[in-house]
């Protein structure tokens, strides 16, 4: 950037950061959100570091500002460790107070609230006042034992002693016998703080060894080490805040007391007795996040009263009388170098923001879905534009809002093309439909998406013959359509650059390998479109060879579960297609064959129950839990309707989370899935 335009572009973002600390520090408002600003700043830092002479006194950025272990043995918790079910919104939070009160309807609730750490979950119990064993959450009745790992984090009392004076006598005497005699179990969080989390990055960075996403993930992974030493390195603390054992406490409230009491850093909380101050709580928190010395992902609201508590009971997963009412999802500022066209393997054309990149959650964006055209003009964005860009969900990063005020008149508008940008057909759009499709089944973008998804995993899984390698493969004229795959040979591969003989012929024999295929994976391969691998799945249980369903009438299709009318459309054109038609019969004669060996099903503790995924789970692939589901006779679904039984929830859940609340459709977590099999 020319020193003139940087200028320009300077007093641009200065003009912009003081519109905003303006609204946030004098008018209590706020339009964007605190990463987006932050991210604003750091641009402006990076600028004036790049031309330090462009710095002013008034700049935002001049502001004074024991033995290793073989392995963990397994404990069952006295009382299960439950997760919290999530809300998002003013709306949900008023929503479950009304549930609740339908529940209770007598009651009156007080509530408290306090900070959702983002930390590690352990139990700590202690026996006649001293610590005795230690264990993670695990599925939540069974943890594991890290007991010397966290008697190496010093905020972990060894010795129960009162620290101060409970003004209650009867939970004071309680507490104290207690201690004494007996065990007493305390809750809580292990995490690491922003800084530390940074300096221990930077040494392991530093050393050639892994470095760690965020301090969560270095806590756990910390807690986790076999060798204590190693996690005594590590600067972890603990944060407690809840006491299983009976003090005689009646409040929640009251065990934060007692916790402090104890010498144990616990939040102190905010008692409320209505949701307008609890969401006053939760606005208040969410706007000094990023100041605060270890992360935190939302508050904690517990109904106050113990016996209420209690009477409410567990739904699912959680405790009916407590919720994790979370942030909305991090943001950060960034421009749009460019917009460009994806063309789908069934024709859909999609475009996408080419970023500059920019960490939004720790993660490296350079890429935004700008879905469809009619969401280039409902945002009304240019190439140039500066963008706040938001990762939420299990898709790719989203574009929230363009900041028009930054605009420097040199942006330039993106017009939508009536051509294909790969072959130049006329693009069509169905009536009905929002996306742009080319009809060109020859288009070699069509042709190219096609190959990738028919050598993906859930397909062919080629090892070896990723996009890049058919790309090559393609450029060179080696293939053109994916039954050549089938007959490569080493020969035809040595030639290639950075292809040498042992690479060759590593690939050849997992192109030989691949040749058996299960049937549902074979369909899957097909790139049929609406064909998913849940539908492919459905297909194979009711036509248990490709010959069936090469025959298959539309009205037959249309009585299998999960596929309607449009499905079935699609799946009888497909195979009623000669070209098709020769293209299965192609694979064949290259020596594809297709084994009908069902997977034998463990026993019918699912059976009857559709579950549907959204998010990445914390120990398992997606893979792994569907194959568990239909081992377990369960039926999996790709997306959430009024015959799903239970949507179960990973990180970063996506729109399904949204339409099984609507629903009012069960949600699970990880843990409540793998109960479900014991």
């Amino acid at each position: 950037m020319e020193k003139k335009e940087a200028k320009k572009r300077i007093e641009k973002l200065k003009k912009v950061i003081n519109h905003h600390r303006y609204l946030y520090h004098v008018l209590d408002k706020q339009e964007i959100s605190d990463a987006a600003l932050d991210s604003l700043k750091h641009e402006l830092y990076q600028l004036e570091q790049q031309f330090p002479e462009l710095i002013t006194a008034d700049s935002p950025t001049q502001r004074v500002a024991g033995e290793p272990q073989k392995q963990f043995k397994k404990v069952e918790h006295g009382s299960l460790m439950l997760s919290l079910e999530d809300i998002f919104s003013e709306k949900e939070l008023k929503d479950w107070e009304d549930y609740l009160k339908r529940l209770e309807p007598s009651a009156q609730f007080e509530y408290f609230v306090e900070l959702k750490v983002d930390g590690f979950a352990i139990a700590l119990i202690y026996e006649n006042g001293l610590f005795k064993t230690g264990t993670t959450r695990g599925d939540g009745k069974t943890g594991e034992d890290v007991t010397q790992n966290l008697r190496t984090i010093e905020s972990i009392p060894l010795k129960l002693e009162l620290k101060k004076c409970i003004k209650d006598k009867k939970i004071q005497e309680s507490l104290k016998k207690a201690i004494k005699m007996g065990k007493f179990e305390v809750r809580g969080e292990v995490f690491m703080e922003k800084d530390a989390f940074e300096k221990l990055n930077e040494q392991l960075s530093k050393k050639g060894e892994k470095i760690y996403s965020n301090p969560r993930n270095l806590a756990a992974g910390s807690i986790r080490q076999l060798n204590p030493k190693l996690t005594a390195s590590r600067p972890l603390k603990f944060l407690a805040y809840d006491i299983v054992t009976d003090t005689k406490q009646t409040k929640h409230s009251e065990e934060h007391q007692i916790l402090a009491s104890l010498g144990f850093k616990t939040d102190k909380g905010k008692i409320c007795n209505n949701l307008s101050d609890i969401v006053d709580f939760w606005r208040n928190t969410a706007k000094k996040r990023e100041i605060l010395p270890f992360q935190i992902d939302g508050i904690v609201i517990n109904v106050n009263n113990n016996a209420l508590f209690s009477k409410l009971g567990v739904a699912g997963k959680s405790p009916r009388a407590a919720r994790a009412f979370k942030f909305s999802p991090k943001q950060a500022t960034t421009r749009v170098l460019d917009i460009k066209l994806q063309i789908g393997r069934t024709g859909t054309v999609t475009p996408v923001a080419v970023l500059e990149s920019v960490k939004v959650s720790g993660v490296a964006i350079t890429r935004a879905t700008l879905h469809n055209e009619d969401e280039i003009k409902r945002l009304g964005i240019k190439i140039g534009d500066t963008v706040i860009v938001e990762r939420a969900g299990d898709v790719i990063p989203d574009i929230a809002k363009i900041l028009i005020d930054l605009r420097t008149g040199k942006e330039k508008a993106f017009h939508f093309p009536k051509n294909c940008p790969s072959c130049s057909t006329k693009l069509k759009k169905i009536t009905g439909e929002v996306l742009w499709r080319c009809p060109n089944e020859n288009c070699p973008a069509r042709k190219r998406e096609n190959l990738y998804h028919f050598v993906s995993k859930k397909a062919f899984d080629i090892d070896g013959l990723g996009p890049k390698i058919i790309d090559k493969l393609v450029d060179e004229k080696i293939i053109i359509q994916a039954t050549d795959i089938f007959t490569l040979k080493e020969g035809d591969l040595v030639p290639l650059e950075r292809f040498a003989e042992k690479s060759a012929k590593n690939l050849t024999e997992s192109i030989e390998k691949s040749k058996k295929i299960s049937l549902p994976k074979f369909i899957f391969s097909l790139g049929i479109r609406h064909v998913g691998e849940e539908t492919a799945n459905a297909l194979v249980d009711c036509f248990d060879s490709i010959d069936k369903l090469k025959k298959a009438k539309k009205e037959e299709l249309e009585k299998i579960t999960d596929i309607g009318s449009k499905v079935a459309e699609s799946i009888y054109h497909w195979f009623n297609s000669k070209q098709n038609q020769k293209f299965i019969k192609e694979l064949f004669t290259n020596g594809v064959k297709i084994t009908n060996k069902k997977p034998s099903i463990k026993n019918q503790k699912l059976k009857g129950l559709t579950f549907v995924i959204t998010g990445i789970l914390p120990t398992m692939t997606r893979e792994t839990a569907i194959e568990k589901i239909r081992l377990f006779g369960g039926q999996i679904s790709e997306s959430v309707s009024k015959i799903t039984d239970f949507l179960i929830i990973g990180e970063n859940p996506g729109s399904k989370l949204k339409k099984a609340r609507k629903l009012r459709i069960k949600t699970i977590n990880e843990n409540d899935f793998l109960r479900m099999l014991e």
